[in-house]
Order: C-alpha cells, then sequence, then structure tokens
C-alpha cells in the first residue's frame, strides 16, 4: 500500500488513518458513524446543515485540516434534505473510503433495518424497493468483502479539428460516410443487463448522471443505479455532461435481481455476478451514459437535433483505448469520402480495409462485398476483441419523450461509425418498433453506408417538420 500514489493522494482528505500499511478507522469517526446508523433521533443529523456539522466534527476528530472543495458542504446538505439519505451516506463511506478488511473490528456493524426503517413509511411501494436494493446490497458487502474495482471515465468528442477521425463530425460529414452499417440484432423480449455477452450496455442517462436514482425516479437509469449500487458513486464527483461528453464506466457489479419498471419495479432477489474480470479487476462490463434531449417534441426533426443526438451516441460509442487501432486503420482520417477525387481510391482502399466490424453469419449477407475479399487486416480487424457490440434500447424515448424509430436508427448509425460489430437493440415492447428487425434486414440487404441511411432520416425529418407526411420513419421508409 505504501506505493500506491493514488491513495496517498486522496489520504489526507479521508478519516481514515494508516497503521502497519493498513488502513485504520479511527475510534472517533466509529462511534460517529454508529451513532448516525442509529437515525436521526439519535444522532440528531436531521437535516443537511447538521450533517455538514457532523462531517465537519469527524474531520476534525482525526486532525483533517485540509480545505473540502467549494461548495462542498452545501453538497451535503443538498444530498441530504433532497435525496435518500441512508443509502448516500452509506455509498460514500463505503465506495469511496478505501477498507482493507470490512470484517474486522474497524468498521462499525451497522444496523441496516433501522438505518432505512423511517425512509419504509415515506416511500411509495417501488421506492421501498428502491431501498431494499441498496440494504441488500450493503448486508452483502459486509458479510463478504468486495473485490476488484471499478473505473469512472469521461468521454469528451473533440469539437474542433482532431488529428485522427473523431472530431466532432458535421452534417455533411455523416452523409459522406462510407463506413457499412453494422449487424442490428432486435429482441422483443428480455432484458438488457441479462445480456449474456460481453458488450457496452447504454445507460439512458439524464444530463446529471443517476438522475432520480436518489430519488424517486425509477426508469432505466435508475434501475441501472439499484442493481449495480456502486454506479452511485459516480453521483458525488461526475458533474452534468455537456453535449459532446458521455460517461464510461467499467467493473460495475450486479447485486440484485428485479422485475417491472416503473411503478411495477420490484426486487426480485440476490444475484451473483459471475462476469469475468479484467487484468485491473474490473468486471467485464461496460456502461456507458449518455443523455439525450428531454421532450423535445417536434424540433427532435430539426438538423441541428439530429447531429446533436447522433454525435452524442458517437461519443459514447467510440471506443479511446483503441485510437492506435483507428489511427492504423485510416491515416488520414479516411472515415469520409474525399471532396478531392484523386484521394478517393486510397480513401475507399482504407475503407475495404478496416472499416467493417461485421459478424459475418451464416448466409455472409450482413458484410459489405468489398470488404469480404480484403486485406486479412480487415478480416482480423472484424474480430478484435477491443471492440465488444453495443447493447442498448429505447434511449430518449419513453419518460424523455423522443421518437423511438429515430432513436433507434441514430444509434444505429453511431455504432456502425464507431465501428462496433454489432448492435443488440430491446425493444421492450414498443409496439412502433416490432418490425424494426425486418426493417434494419432489408436496408442491410441493400448494403447501404452510414452516409447513406443518414441522408435518408434527414430527407425523412424535413417531410416531417414540413408537415409532409405524418407516419413513422419505417413506414415512411419501406417501399
Amino acid at each position: 500500500m505504501d506505493k500506491r500514489q493514488d491513495l496517498k493522494s486522496i489520504l489526507p482528505y479521508l478519516p481514515l488513518l494508516v497503521r502497519e500499511s493498513t488502513l485504520f478507522w479511527p475510534s472517533k469517526v466509529v462511534e460517529a458513524l454508529k451513532s448516525m446508523a442509529k437515525g436521526p433521533e439519535h444522532s440528531r443529523v436531521n437535516s443537511g446543515e447538521m450533517l455538514s456539522v457532523a462531517i465537519c466534527d469527524i474531520r476534525s476528530s482525526v486532525s483533517l485540516l485540509e480545505p473540502l472543495a467549494p461548495f462542498a458542504l452545501n453538497g451535503y446538505a443538498l444530498f441530504f434534505d433532497d435525496e435518500l439519505i441512508g443509502a448516500l451516506l452509506a455509498c460514500s463511506f463505503f465506495c469511496l473510503f478505501p477498507v482493507t478488511n470490512r470484517g474486522s473490528n474497524h468498521l462499525p456493524t451497522i444496523n441496516f433495518d433501522e438505518l432505512f426503517a423511517s425512509l419504509y413509511e415515506s416511500y411509495s411501494e417501488n421506492q421501498e424497493n428502491k431501498i431494499k436494493c441498496i440494504v441488500h446490497y450493503f448486508e452483502r458487502i459486509s458479510s463478504s468483502m468486495p473485490v476488484g474495482s471499478v473505473s469512472f471515465e469521461r468521454k469528451v468528442l473533440p469539437l474542433d479539428h482532431h488529428p485522427l477521425f473523431i472530431s466532432y463530425p458535421d452534417a455533411d460529414a455523416w452523409s459522406k460516410s462510407v463506413i457499412p452499417l453494422c449487424p442490428f440484432e432486435a429482441h422483443s423480449l428480455g432484458l438488457m443487463e441479462d445480456h449474456s455477452t460481453d458488450s457496452l450496455q447504454v445507460d439512458f442517462a439524464n444530463k446529471y448522471i443517476g438522475g432520480g436514482a436518489l430519488r424517486r425516479g425509477c426508469v432505466q437509469e435508475e434501475i441501472h443505479f439499484m442493481i449495480n449500487p456502486e454506479l452511485i458513486a459516480g453521483m458525488l464527483f461526475l458533474p452534468s455532461m455537456a453535449d459532446n461528453e458521455a460517461i464510461d464506466i467499467v467493473g460495475a457489479e450486479r447485486f440484485s435481481d428485479y422485475n417491472g419498471y416503473a411503478s411495477s419495479f420490484r426486487f426480485s432477489g440476490d444475484h451473483v455476478d459471475k462476469r469475468n474480470v479484467d487484468v485491473f479487476g474490473r468486471r467485464k462490463i461496460r456502461i456507458i451514459a449518455i443523455d439525450a434531449l428531454c421532450w423535445p417534441g417536434m424540433k427532435q426533426y430539426e438538423l441541428k437535433y439530429l447531429l446533436r443526438e447522433t454525435n452524442k451516441a458517437l461519443c459514447g460509442f467510440i471506443d479511446q483505448s483503441n485510437f492506435g487501432q483507428y489511427e492504423k486503420l485510416f491515416p488520414d482520417g479516411g472515415l469520409y469520402e474525399a471532396n478531392d477525387e484523386d484521394n478517393m481510391p486510397r480513401n475507399k482502399f482504407l475503407l475495404q480495409e478496416g472499416s467493417s466490424t461485421a459478424i459475418e453469419t451464416n448466409e455472409d449477407k450482413s458484410v459489405n462485398p468489398m470488404l469480404r475479399n480484403s486485406d486479412p487486416k480487415s478480416s482480423q480487424f472484424r474480430n478484435h476483441k477491443g471492440f465488444p457490440g453495443i447493447v442498448t434500447g429505447n434511449w430518449g424515448c419513453g419518460a424523455f419523450g423522443g421518437d423511438p424509430e429515430l432513436k433507434a436508427i441514430i444509434q444505429w448509425l453511431a455504432a456502425s461509425q464507431a465501428l462496433r460489430p454489432l448492435m443488440s437493440y430491446y425493444t421492450f415492447g414498443v409496439e412502433a418498433l416490432e418490425n424494426v428487425g425486418q426493417v434494419t434486414q432489408w436496408i442491410l440487404s441493400h448494403e447501404w453506408t452510414v452516409g447513406d441511411l443518414w441522408n435518408m432520416m434527414v430527407e425523412y425529418s424535413s417531410q416531417r417538420l414540413k408537415g409532409e407526411t405524418s407516419v413513422g420513419f419505417f413506414t415512411w421508409l419501406l417501399p
């Protein structure tokens, strides 16, 4: 532990001591936590202001002189007064404060029933089930110390020119993209969280990550945060996302099973996460948080908003750890058609070498014929293990009010442009998407590129804005 630079950098801010290379909870801190664990009537921590006082007292008891970040105490008050304080306090101490031996006498024994008892009385049934997920998580980690780690990374798609192809694409760039569309796999049944293969799962995020996870929200993102409670830690240090940002989360372990959605959400028992771990000890699960437009109405068909949503998804789906691989395949940034006809053959050749990450089916219909006979590098890239597929669903729809057909196409465009090998789409029974599998297979059979589909989507949206059509995109598109 003495060599851990990350711990050395944060220890001055934590109510922990180091004894014989072991992190140790001082007795004064333990007593303070025990008091708070017994509830507001015992600890008198019954408001955000009193929570701030308690935290300052804890810091003073172990001579923590370093100042907290500006407005930190206001933040504690906000979380206490407006959020589920029990969940927040528990996640703060258990997730952010490193403890080497959770089962030792250094850690206070917390009666979770007492901690959450007052909350059960004031929340609806689905909120009570959210609290059950949190309680279950802390019961699990108190009896058996979790291993490994979880990482959070902010991803930014540059707004200006970038030496690689990943600069923020404008409408002209999307319209000229000659990347083949990746295979599209539709699922009318099942849950994204139960997807069996290594993949990147999309979190239909709020601009402020976590959304209503610690309040009364209980849709896709909030459910993610309940069954993977360590995600809640990200709410403490990740501010809101800009239009060109996404948040990549690796290694979040799942602890709970559930059924239902929104008001019907119910905790249904323990879940043992059997996913393998990577070299950093993280579970092989990636969650990408991207926020969609909220209740956009007709403006979602305007070009600038189509561009905003598609670039937001692209920011999330790009694998930034593989920039070297992209650079080898596209040394000239040749993901788009060149305006200079002299450069066209080279760009086309580069695309033939490696732009498709398609998984070839038995019928071999999903792969652009230009790529079937291409350089061996293309075949190797299609099977590249660093590019897992996308698992998603009705992002930006439901509570956010987006057009489900449009949002499915937008995500498909972004997944293809990001060179993902596959997009698995869960429709959750939305009627408008009943034939999404047939529509996407029809498109693939015509070997459209990203640019082809983008242009069709823009044309449809223009007609929709002008009142020239009122039908859904799929009906409009198919002959």
